[in-house]
């Protein structure tokens, strides 16, 4: 991916979060790493809504979380970004969005269970960042939160949020949209009388595999993006 087909995927992103339903006024935020310089990562941003991202107002941002190019504002909690990139390698997208039903699970003090498929995408573990709700605006609160994410696709923040990561900004973006599924899912079964027989752990680790190949990513990403866009063509 070229840097330039990586800010219009980022465009893309912003608006496929914002259809669903993750937005949260202008709150929500969403980054890439630069593909030719790792060292830096395009971000949404501050003021505007995740379906305002434009080849204009994506800021540039090192890992200092210090925005070194871009007319607009950066958001404050650009250390939840540029901590998450300085440990893990191999994240090249990082998320950070307050999903009604994941804020809510979060404050349940329950495990995600694997009783649905989206729960399944993380039955390798959902760690719970528990610190503080404060917004992440330093780089210790950042690198506090990279760490209770460890090696994770997601980490949820107790009553506030929740951030996600991807190797691909399309499996970050779809990591999103299946964590706020998967939290809505348990509640409304927590709700219904309580979580039945669960399939046996064979099974959810053959799914999980299923389910978290980059391909599947790719697919609903791009269907996600095909559906943004001509929604938006029909107003």
């Amino acid at each position: 991916m070229t840097d330039e087909q990586a800010r219009l995927r980022l465009i893309d992103a912003g608006l496929i979060l914002s259809d669903a339903g993750l937005g949260d006024l202008t709150r929500g935020h969403v980054s890439v790493r630069v593909p030719s310089d790792p060292q830096h990562f395009f971000m949404k941003p501050h003021s505007h809504g995740l379906d305002e991202i434009t080849e204009k107002n994506i800021v540039l941002c090192n890992l200092e979380g210090t925005k070194v190019a871009g007319t607009a504002r950066r958001h404050s909690e650009v250390f939840i970004h540029s901590e998450i990139y300085k440990i893990r390698p191999d994240v090249m997208s990082v998320i950070h969005v307050h999903p009604p039903h994941a804020v809510a699970f979060s404050a349940t003090g329950k495990a995600l269970r694997p009783i649905s498929q989206p729960a399944v995408a993380f039955a390798d573990g959902l760690p719970v960042f528990d610190a503080a709700i404060d917004l992440i605006r330093s780089p210790e609160l950042g690198a506090a939160l990279a760490q209770s994410l460890g090696g994770h696709k997601a980490v949820l923040m107790r009553n506030h949020g929740a951030a996600i990561v991807g190797a691909s900004l399309e499996e970050a973006v779809v990591l999103a949209i299946m964590l706020e599924n998967a939290c809505q899912i348990q509640l409304l079964a927590q709700g219904g009388g309580g979580i039945g027989e669960t399939f046996s752990d064979e099974r959810v680790s053959k799914l999980h595999r299923d389910i978290t190949r980059p391909d599947q990513y790719q697919v609903n990403f791009d269907y996600l993006a095909r559906t943004a866009h001509r929604a938006r063509r029909a107003r």
